[in-house]
């Protein structure tokens, strides 16, 4: 007999769906998150398309079906180290990290008051820091602190220690290890932004104000690191033209060779933000073809017929600064114009590609990946959900991840009736 257990490894929107899902149909579910935080990718974009409404509202309803479901038991920064076992009888090991933080934390951060030391702020891509000990971002859950270990000064300083009110601090606390038994996985690992610092031929990294399209999302947001007002990252001044440059790194052969699938439909909702902040700011998109299917092509309508927002058919072939002033010169062809365009600008956001987030040696060597790395071929007992599989719209992940907790309650059931 088997067990009627199930792991879900990742917790964005599709690990979300797929442990509420699977537990209020009765099973048993176990969670695990390497952040320290639950909510993945979702929780750091300024609005859903296409409703074009801020996230917090759809997580939290998540995050209320798993404080008020004894079934699932969920694990932030934790990582999975082995899978070992078949269907219906796998033995995973977790690592733990420490957090610094204990259970008795009640979010009143006096421990930041008092903090020297500062990290570059990964929640907002870098654009600004924090002190070493910081809440993940205001609708963290779970609503705990976090020290990063590498950046605090430890037993050294320890002024934490010293106002914490309830003796939440643990500067000595060390990683564990923990085992679980479990009848089927759901991975749902989500994905990463593609490297733009690949891409030499368009800055990233070199000039400052060439940026991607996930950290103008926080730009635009009003938790981000300017409350919401798009600016230069070189000098905070607000814009006055701005370019999006397509497909960085996507569709092709020498990136990643798929379309991510989402980043047109991104890049038209951004342009919305520009122009609601910047009613006379100059916006252009270059592009090699733009993919509204169905539905959204009302939307590419909508954008197309805004005044100031210009297309260029023609993938922009390079970047290059002017350091006297901070912009940047896109060169590329206007294929409908048939001539090469050289256009200033204050501001570029690279629209990258999605990247699967698998790491070797965690699935086991006998899925299969297809040629970007995204998981190709599930396993018995192992079933894939979400951007991992490949990339797709926060809506086609939650239809995904329904799907995948479907597979392993399947799987768990013909185990345990087998």
């Amino acid at each position: 007999m088997g067990n009627s257990s199930i792991l879900v490894v990742g917790g964005g929107i599709s690990g979300l769906t797929a442990a509420v899902e699977a537990a209020e149909v009765g099973y048993d579910v176990f969670l695990v998150e390497k952040n320290p935080y639950l909510g993945g990718k979702v929780a750091q974009i300024n609005q859903y398309f296409p409703k074009l409404c801020p996230p917090n509202c759809g997580l939290e309803i998540n995050f209320k079906r798993i404080r008020s479901n004894p079934r699932i038991k969920f694990f932030t920064l934790a990582e999975v180290e082995s899978i070992t076992g078949q269907e219906g009888d796998f033995t995973v090991t977790v690592k733990l990290s420490p957090r610094y933080i204990n259970e008795k934390c009640t979010g009143c951060g006096k421990c930041v008051e008092v903090c020297p030391a500062e990290r570059s702020n990964t929640f907002n891509y870098g654009l600004d820091k924090t002190k070493a000990v910081y809440l993940p971002h205001e609708f963290a859950f779970p609503f705990k602190y976090v020290i990063d270990g590498q950046a605090c000064q430890g037993a050294s300083c320890g002024k934490c220690v010293e106002v914490c009110p309830v003796k939440a601090v643990e500067l000595d606390m060390q990683p564990k290890t923990m085992t679980l038994q479990v009848g089927s996985i759901v991975w749902a690992t989500g994905w990463q932004p593609y490297d733009a610092s690949k891409l030499a031929y368009y800055g990233f990294g070199r000039y400052p104000n060439v940026i991607t399209n996930v950290m103008l999302e926080r730009l635009a947001a009003v938790n981000g690191p300017t409350r919401g007002k798009i600016v230069r990252p070189s000098d905070g001044k607000e814009i006055t033209s701005i370019a999006f440059v397509q497909c960085a790194g996507s569709r092709d052969e020498n990136h990643l060779k798929c379309c991510s699938t989402v980043c047109c439909m991104a890049t038209l909702k951004q342009a919305l933000y520009v122009r609601e902040q910047y009613p006379d700011a100059k916006i252009t998109i270059y592009y090699i073809d733009i993919r509204s299917r169905g539905k959204h092509e009302d939307f590419y309508t909508k954008v197309k017929e805004t005044a100031n927002v210009n297309f260029i058919k023609g993938k922009a072939g390079e970047i290059v600064e002017d350091p006297a002033t901070g912009n940047l010169v896109v060169i590329a062809e206007d294929q409908l114009a048939q001539q090469l365009t050289k256009e200033s600008y204050d501001l570029v956001v690279l629209a990258t590609g999605m990247q699967p987030a698998t790491a070797a040696g965690q699935i086991p060597a006998e899925a299969g990946y297809d040629e970007d790395g995204f998981v190709a071929s599930a396993l018995p007992g192992i079933y894939a959900a979400g951007c991992v599989s490949g990339p797709m719209d926060v809506a086609a992940c939650v239809q995904d991840a329904t799907a995948a907790a479907l597979k392993a309650i399947q799987s768990v059931r013909g185990q345990k009736n087998g």
